[in-house]
């Protein structure tokens, strides 16, 4: 089968991208922001197959046709977007961290090792059930509250069936001073310990991985979670206080921004929305990161080097259609998981008011799939996150190790030849899943550490934009030229990201 690389990028996406920062989003800005989402998704593939056309002609990386781009550069070691690339890369293995601290938590809440964990998970269980039970209350004009269970945990006092919310808040207040007395108020260390096991894990199959391996695993976790994740959404409409409705979703449509959330609460949507598009769809770390797949799975060497001749047109013209397939394909499969986590962010979490941030942050996404599953929520929510986030450090760890093996050739630091990046690669993957537990380790806050890798790379999408013009005007040749449809979406592409790189860079600096 010739398609993947897209299926591939779409295992890194399908994570932090979509469960995580779109999640949040949602859960911060509600409705509102659906358009901006969607765009997201949509108008970056332009790019993304504008910079494949030139891998596919050429035989070059991407890091290698950046450093083509006219610009400032250095001889022999790179030129600005080279050097905006390593400044991205270092936001993007916090993204690592981010990720990995988020494995660690799902794994604590599934298998708590220290009974500091435990603790910790009933008094969290407690906390979120009773700000859910508030919510449901109300939503049902002071009739009875829904009797929900706690899903896997055991609270310790019999607080699901009490109608006085009041009376449960004293409890939950003797709870957490006995839980801190014991254990103090820092989050419990098996998600450090996890984090670590998972890291070690990881470098460990990398080391030895290869392409095919890594195509089917990713392929089977995110169809697996993504279809569930669109089975709940699609079950979610027969709750009448928590289904999406028609009108709330064409609202989500019309290019308007939220409501600025109240001097007390720590939401930021238009800032969280932003950083989000920086990352859902193909990013800027999967833009640069998609023409390397392709290599390796052997698009330009099938297609081969350009001797003027027919036959050649003929597998150059064959494999950009393959290319397409497999990029608009992808695109559809994380757009369906984008949009279903962000109306399940609207719709659950910014009802109820929850934001999901550091220690507790894979708990409360839990929370989306309650309505549906009620006590089955928490072991489905659980088993897909951790299935997705794995996928999603696992991919993209090697990702990480193909590009930056690549930038240290072309910026001179290592040998050109291929045999030496290919030594890099294989030490790079081992590297790089202990360097994201590291920086887990040093800012446990996982929601910001895939934020900052959001607005790093929403920073680059107006320079890639920028080269994948340079490309197509400069080093397309005449067999593989595009059409004007295809160059105004091209430019649209361009200016999308554009726009959204400098309102990125106006309202964080």
């Amino acid at each position: 089968m010739s398609v993947g690389p897209g299926l591939i990028v779409a295992g890194s996406i399908v994570g932090s991208g979509e469960l995580i920062a779109t999640t949040k989003t949602g859960a911060e800005a509600g409705f509102a922001l659906l358009w901006l989402i969607i765009l997201g998704c949509v108008v970056k593939v332009f790019t993304q197959i504008e910079l494949g056309r030139y891998t596919l002609i050429s035989g070059r990386t991407t890091l290698q046709a950046l450093n083509e781009v006219p610009g400032p550069r250095i001889s022999g070691r790179g030129n600005w977007l080279v050097w905006y690339w390593v400044v991205m890369w270092m936001a993007s293995i916090s993204q690592q961290g981010g990720i990995v601290g988020s494995i660690g938590q799902a794994l604590t809440i599934k298998a708590p090792i220290t009974q500091s964990g435990v603790s910790n998970n009933e008094l969290a269980s407690a906390e979120q059930l009773l700000t859910f039970d508030r919510y449901a209350a109300a939503s049902l004009d002071g009739d009875e509250s829904r009797d929900l269970e706690s899903g896997d945990v055991q609270l310790p006092i019999d607080i699901t069936e009490s109608d006085d919310f009041d009376a449960r808040e004293q409890e939950l207040a003797v709870l957490r001073q006995q839980h801190n007395e014991r254990h103090g108020s820092s989050p419990p260390p098996d998600i450090i310990y996890w984090a670590l096991l998972m890291s070690a894990a990881t470098s460990g199959i990398l080391v030895v991985g290869r392409y095919g391996l890594i195509q089917s695993f990713c392929t089977v976790l995110v169809g697996s979670f993504t279809l569930l994740t669109i089975v709940n959404l699609v079950m979610l409409q027969g709750d009448t206080t928590y289904r999406v409705t028609w009108s709330e979703f064409f609202a989500g449509l019309r290019l308007n921004l939220p409501d600025t959330p109240g001097t007390e609460s720590t939401a930021r949507p238009i800032a969280t929305a932003l950083a989000t598009f920086g990352i859902i769809g193909v990013g800027a770390a999967e833009l640069v990161t998609y023409p390397y797949w392709c290599l390796e799975k052997g698009y330009a060497r099938f297609t081969g080097t350009n001797d003027g001749s027919e036959s050649w047109r003929a597998r150059a013209s064959g494999w950009m259609r393959v290319m397409q397939v497999d990029a608009w394909g992808s695109m559809v499969v994380y757009t369906f998981a984008t949009i279903a986590f962000y109306l399940l962010g609207a719709a659950v979490l910014y009802r109820i008011g929850l934001n999901p941030e550091k220690s507790e942050m894979v708990r409360i996404l839990a929370v989306m799939f309650v309505p549906v599953f009620s006590d089955w929520a928490s072991s489905i929510f659980l088993f897909g996150a951790i299935a997705v986030l794995y996928s999603t450090f696992f991919v993209a760890n090697s990702s990480h190790a193909r590009v930056f093996s690549d930038a240290l050739r072309v910026m001179g630091v290592i040998a050109p030849d291929e045999m030496t990046r290919r030594k890099w690669v294989r030490r790079l993957s081992g590297l790089f899943p202990i360097l994201g537990f590291l920086i887990y380790v040093a800012f446990p806050n996982p929601a910001q550490l895939v934020l900052i890798s959001g607005v790093a790379q929403g920073i680059m999408l107006p320079m890639l934009g920028g080269a994948a013009l340079f490309f197509r005007y400069r080093r397309c040749l005449d067999e593989l030229r595009p059409g004007h449809i295809w160059d105004a979406m091209l430019w649209l592409s361009a200016l999308a990201m554009l726009v959204t790189g400098a309102w990125t860079v106006w309202s964080r600096f």
